[in-house]
């Protein structure tokens, strides 16, 4: 194959990689556009091209997360990765575990290590790189490397749920939850509702966001029971999908624009945590972006009626 078949193979895989160390579906895209671009202008041809283009993706991606950790320390209010619908690679023997890899609960979980950390994690545990192939794209010693997965290790361990599901599981408290919430029904989203269960939204001060997280199942079942009804009532809509590979809904203004995800993280048999997306800036690439503030206005009007 020529360079232009073989990057077109990679490309899923590198935007994976990339999306794994960012968090951003812009970014991620970005750092391999910058791949291809140093890919093509090499004078030579590499042994491997996968080994080649993984390395230079995850070095380009490291130099960008350096840089966004400051952005994000001064974000307004929490800050979520960007919402991804699809994940392009696709390896059917290892799909549940690529899938729990790049959901919510796991990107903030590698927002705790450093790029290295991170990086050597994500080429290790999830795409199963050899340690000379992830000492080669990092930049350290291969003993450096495995020190590096040591610690990443015990913070991703330490962080994770006591409990986990099965995707049937999770799919089937997932519809019970969207039922409940279609109908606002405040008994049915508290009995699929951890009792700590925390709903946080992200709107990074250019869209309207919950002023702090809401929690406890009560809190957050009263005021999913009161709002969603009213948003129904100005013509928003929800269509369930997967998220990040987790059960989730994207919603939809009358006109079809996007205005917000809503990502589930449910274990030990209920919703431990409900993240909401508005930010306009993060969910551009799922189509064109609703009006979040107007539709804030037309709401609260329902809710003061």
């Amino acid at each position: 194959m020529g360079k232009v078949e073989e990057f077109q193979e990679l490309r899923p895989l590198l935007f994976s990689i990339a999306y794994r160390i960012l968090g951003s579906v812009s970014e991620a895209e970005d750092a391999v556009q910058e791949t291809w671009l140093r890919y093509d202008a090499s004078p030579t041809t590499p042994t491997s091209a996968k080994a080649f283009l993984s390395a230079t993706v995850t070095r380009i991606a490291i130099d960008v997360l350096r840089s966004a950790r400051v952005r994000r320390e001064e974000y307004v209010g929490p800050w979520f990765p960007e919402p991804l619908l699809d994940d392009p690679y696709e390896d059917p023997e290892r799909a549940a575990e690529l899938a729990d890899s790049v959901s919510m609960a796991a990107l903030l979980l590698l927002e705790r290590l450093s790029p290295l950390e991170r990086s050597v994690f994500v080429l290790r545990e999830v795409f199963g790189f050899g340690f000379d192939e992830i000492a080669s794209a990092v930049g350290r010693t291969e003993s450096a490397c495995r020190q590096l997965l040591v610690r990443a290790r015990r913070h991703m361990r330490d962080g994770r749920p006591r409990f986990e599901a099965d995707r049937a599981e999770r799919q089937e408290l997932a519809d019970r939850f969207f039922d409940a919430l279609k109908g606002g029904d405040v008994d049915g989203l508290r009995n699929v509702l951890a009792a700590d269960v925390q709903m946080v939204g992200d709107g990074g001060g250019k869209a309207p966001q919950l002023a702090r997280a809401i929690a406890g199942a009560d809190n957050v079942a009263k005021l999913l029971a009161v709002v969603f009804p009213r948003m129904a009532q100005v013509d928003i809509t929800f269509e369930p999908h997967e998220v990040n590979g987790q059960p989730s809904a994207v919603f939809r203004d009358r006109d079809g624009k996007v205005l917000h995800t809503l990502v589930l993280d449910i274990a030990d048999g209920r919703v431990q945590a409900i993240r909401s997306v508005i930010n306009p800036d993060k969910l551009a690439h799922l189509g064109p972006v609703a009006d979040a503030w107007a539709i804030h206005r037309e709401v609260r009007k329902g809710l003061r009626g």
